[in-house]
């Protein structure tokens, strides 16, 4: 009985908004329409800048648009295929195949389950910004040099055409925001090449569009030791790729709507959108920013329908309108990837106002990743070096923080050192030579009330120091640890063997 009334008296789960309030529903069944419609051209592009036919980025875009609605943690967040991760596939796909790539997009999507199970959203807030910075100024780069290709070798009308499209992107905007501008570029030069039965490359001579729904299957491939070593460096990649994106873009939401979002669980929950992505033959994807503010920031949406309504309005307009599709000029494709990465880019970070107060360890952290971005096409690469440099410069930098002075007692029999500072594995190196044996008196005492030792690194240091003052006759007191100091040097001090 006594169950029974704690569970009557225990609260029900909160009904959804947008089942109660007629308002809430239309502004999420909009906020869910307007997306699809402006994820259809981009889907389409990343499909094309992968080298894979648009099936399999439209539906990536569905699959990860549904799942993530009940697996993310983040409501309202729009996960797609994207540029990040079509950049991080594309040379698999061109050298292996499809099946390679799905095997990858499923492996990436395994990774990043375990990634969210060890705490790797807790690890973001490591990443520096500059980092940030050259991660979002490279795949900006790496978007617009993808274009190139479509631009050479085409009839001339290819390139007003694609003017014209930049210029509705431009100014509609300014006019109104009533209907995405890339999708009325896209509209208006399809319908211009129909009418006037103007001859260019168009999306269907990219490939097959879909004409039906999406089939479970698994990739037709060895599955061998030979397949994981050559499909894991790029599923890792997708992995880290599209874990940095989406937390990224979580944190922008809570930002904007002043709320918090579970980054655990939209760490392995895009993990799982990925799985069911691969299995059902999609690119895999992340967090898209731009549709993510066309739907929170334009649209007004809050909650998951949002999310879970573009994925299944993109699959229906794609299987029901697929012949349409097929005729939109690759010019428009290209004028929208060309403003998505004018759009990404940080302008602001390469202003000359900005460089000039920027200290020159963040430039160079920014550089690298842009640079090893670059030169490797992998955007995980990139990250991993900048990240490195940042941590040499930020050790470089702390280094010269650990300072020691000295005085000596009034009666001449005592010197005691005053060290300043973190010690650790790169500032300890040179304590040792802070202090003078020879000419110290028979007692020493070091202080470090002012410091704190963190890793043993400085536990050797102490203990050089002190043999060195040992072997001459001379005691050392070690004294004003803190707590956790003192811990650390108990554990380990007499049992590493001091550097002389």
């Amino acid at each position: 009985m006594s169950l029974l009334l704690s569970a009557a008296r225990s609260p029900r789960p909160s009904r959804p908004a947008w089942l109660s309030s007629p308002r809430v529903l239309r502004t999420e069944v909009l906020a869910g329409l307007v997306v699809a419609l402006a994820l259809i051209p981009e889907a389409i592009s990343f499909s094309i800048l992968a080298g894979v036919d648009p099936r399999v980025g439209l539906f990536a875009s569905f699959t990860m648009a549904v799942t993530i609605a009940f697996t993310g943690g983040r409501p309202a967040m729009i996960s797609a295929a994207t540029g990040a991760i079509a950049l991080v596939v594309a040379p698999l796909a061109k050298e292996h195949g499809l099946d390679y790539l799905i095997a990858a997009v499923v492996l990436g999507g395994l990774f990043q389950v375990i990634l969210a199970l060890v705490g790797v959203a807790k690890l973001m807030r490591f990443i520096p910004r500059s980092v940030m910075v050259g991660f979002v100024n490279a795949l900006a780069i790496l978007i617009f040099t993808a274009q190139v290709p479509h631009l050479i070798g085409v009839p001339w009308l290819v390139y007003p055409m694609v003017a014209l499209a930049l210029a509705i992107m431009v100014f509609l905007p300014k006019l109104t925001t009533a209907v995405p501008a890339p999708l009325v570029a896209i509209v208006a030069l399809t319908v211009f090449t129909v009418v006037a039965h103007i001859t260019v490359p168009n999306v269907g001579g990219e490939g097959t569009l879909p004409d039906s729904l999406p089939t479970l299957g698994l990739p037709d491939l060895p599955y061998e030791l030979a397949t994981l070593k050559l499909v894991a460096p790029y599923a890792l990649g997708i992995a880290l790729v599209g874990l940095m994106e989406s937390l990224m873009t979580a944190k922008l939401v809570d930002d904007i709507t002043d709320t918090h979002s579970n980054k655990t669980r939209e760490s392995w929950g895009q993990g799982v959108a990925n799985i069911v992505t691969g299995f059902f033959g999609g690119m895999g994807g992340c967090a898209m920013i731009g549709q993510t503010m066309i739907n929170v920031k334009a649209s007004g949406a809050r909650t998951r329908l949002s999310t879970f309504l573009a994925g299944v309005f993109l699959l229906i307009l794609v299987v029901a309108l697929g012949d349409v599709v097929a005729l939109i000029p690759m010019a428009a494709l290209v004028a929208v990837m060309i403003i998505v990465s004018v759009g990404t880019f940080d302008w602001h970070s390469i202003a000359p106002a900005t460089l000039k107060r920027m200290p020159a360890g963040e430039i160079i952290v920014m550089g690298v990743t842009v640079v090893a971005t670059l030169a490797s096409h992998n955007l995980a690469i990139g990250v991993v070096l900048g990240v490195l440099t940042a941590m040499v410069i930020f050790a470089r930098r702390v280094a010269h923080f650990a300072q020691v002075t000295s005085v000596l007692d009034p009666d001449g029999n005592t010197r005691i050192y005053y060290v300043h500072g973190e010690l650790f594995f790169a500032s300890s190196n040179d304590l040792v030579y802070q202090f003078d044996y020879t000419g110290d008196p028979e007692h020493i005492v070091i202080d470090l009330t002012a410091a704190h030792i963190w890793d043993a690194s400085s536990v050797a240091a102490l203990d050089a120091i002190t043999t060195k003052y040992q072997t001459r006759g001379k005691a050392v007191d070690i004294v004003g640890l803190n707590d956790a100091s003192a811990s650390f040097h108990e554990n380990l001090a007499g049992k590493l063997k001091a550097g002389h």
